[in-house]
This record gives C-alpha cells, structure tokens and sequence, in this order.
C-alpha cells in the first residue's frame, strides 16, 4: 500500500449502562468515519465500567453470540470500516472470571481477529488497589491481522509494559493499544511507553484510552494518541469523550526505517 491510511482513536468515559456507552460509541465512531477514518479503535472496557469490578461476569458474551458483539458488528458494517472493538467480558473456562478480548471487525462486519488480553494488571498504592486477576482469565495467544495499511498488533493496556510481546508480532505497520490506565499509572508512564513501542518497533501507535472521572469513582489518565514511527505523537487527547484521528503514511514508515535500520541490526 501506498496512500495514506486513515486511522482513528475512540476516547470515552464509560458507565455502568451498556446502552448509554452504545450510545456514546455509536456518536464518536460516526464522527471518526464522517472525518474520514477507516480504522477506528475504540478503549478497553469500552461497553461497561461497573460499580464493582464482579459486574463484567453479568455481561460475558459467548463466541459471536451477545448484544456487544452484534452491536459492533452492525457499527462496522454500517461505516464501512474496519472497527477494533477494545474489550469486552467474554465467557472463560474459570469458575467466577472472564477474558478480557479485543475483536476486530472487517468493514462487512465480519470478526477477522480476537486477542485476549495476555498481562493481568496488579497495582496497590495507599487505598488505590487493583488485581485484575480475581476476576479475569489471562490470554495466551500474540495476534496480529492484516489490514490495507499492513499488519496490525493487538495488545490491550498493562500489556503496553512488556515490550517482548511486541517483538513476538513481527513485522508491524501499526500497534493498537486500547486501556483504561488508572490516572496514576498514566500520569506517570503512559506516554513514555507508547512512544518507546513505536520507536523500538517503528510503526505507528494508535492508544485508545479511558479519561475521565468514572461514575465508580475511578479516574482514568485519558490521552490518547496516535504516534508515529519516529516516536513522535500526531494527535493527543488530554482527556474527556472524543477522538483523535492521524494518516498511517507508507512512506512515513519506509523512510524511518530506511534512515535507522535498527530492526535490521537486532542480535537477540
């Protein structure tokens, strides 16, 4: 591919009611394809921010089966675009927990890819306490899909800390990383992480974040953003519902990688 390729990051504030954050996705994600987009990513945990963190065992969808999935199914189909839809709870084998999967949608709305999240986030500081774990089942798969703009990665937000899983994606155009980084954690690291991935791996970056003051009480650092190959950052989103949206340039990427081969020199 030559031509640009137009991509889009969904930032929202995301409730306890499914229909109100359908309600919310469905307004941005027309206004990303309105402004052009043809890849829209929208955050982790997109569909529900409950009150409490055993709420996502109520909403597991079964494979191709559940409200969620045909609703993003029918929102990429409707745009004609290539939708990667954050996560969702889908049904795991473990008693009491579920995974965390981002799918992806074809502009037929067809499922093209499936990624469940790999690295369980853990993070204690005073009262500020989290451990994904006690309610989800971790991934084990590294998944990527091909896209017009080249090979696309899936990672979904504490994976953004272990950079070996991007090196297992191989050769890739563009790294998604959709989350919801805790305002602590993003204020102090998440930034320097995305641009390290798309710097070490030279591709683009598309981060689509949770940001704001959730109805549970939790704040997300928001920002997302879209990065280029050289590190540097095209569109950011400080914080609150909106989008950012950028072109993935071929020869943007080639000329990166032509003037610093760095991927050509790795030993290890």
């Amino acid at each position: 591919m030559n031509d640009a390729f137009k991509v889009a990051a969904i930032q929202m504030v995301s409730t306890p009611e499914v229909e109100q954050n359908f309600s919310t996705a469905r307004r941005l994600v027309a206004e990303a394809a309105e402004q052009g987009a043809t890849l829209v990513l929208l955050p982790e945990y997109w569909p529900l921010m409950g009150l409490h963190e055993k709420v996502k065992l109520e909403h597991a969808e079964q494979n191709a089966a559940g409200k969620i999935q045909s609703f993003m199914a029918a929102l990429a189909r409707e745009h004609g675009i290539w939708l990667i839809g954050g996560t969702l709870p889908m049904a795991s084998d473990e008693t009491g927990k579920v995974l965390n999967t981002s799918l992806v949608y074809d502009p037929a709305g067809q499922q093209v890819a499936r990624y469940d999240k790999i690295h369980l986030f853990s993070f204690v500081k005073g009262e500020e306490a989290y451990d994904e774990a006690r309610t989800i089942t971790r991934g084990a798969q590294v998944v990527t899909f091909d896209a017009p703009c080249g090979k696309v990665g899936l990672s979904v937000c504490y994976d953004l800390r272990f950079p070996e899983l991007y090196r297992a994606m191989g050769d890739c155009a563009l790294i998604v990383v959709p989350a919801a980084f805790t305002y602590t954690t993003g204020s102090a690291h998440w930034e320097v992480l995305l641009r390290a991935r798309a710097i070490e791996n030279q591709c683009y970056v598309l981060a689509s974040a949770q940001g704001g003051k959730h109805v549970n009480g939790r704040r997300t650092w928001g920002h997302s953003m879209l990065i280029d190959p050289w590190g540097e950052i095209i569109s950011v989103l400080p914080e609150g519902e909106g989008l950012v949206i950028g072109d993935i340039e071929p020869h943007r990427l080639q000329y990166v990688r032509d003037s610093l081969p760095a991927l050509q020199h790795r030993k290890l």
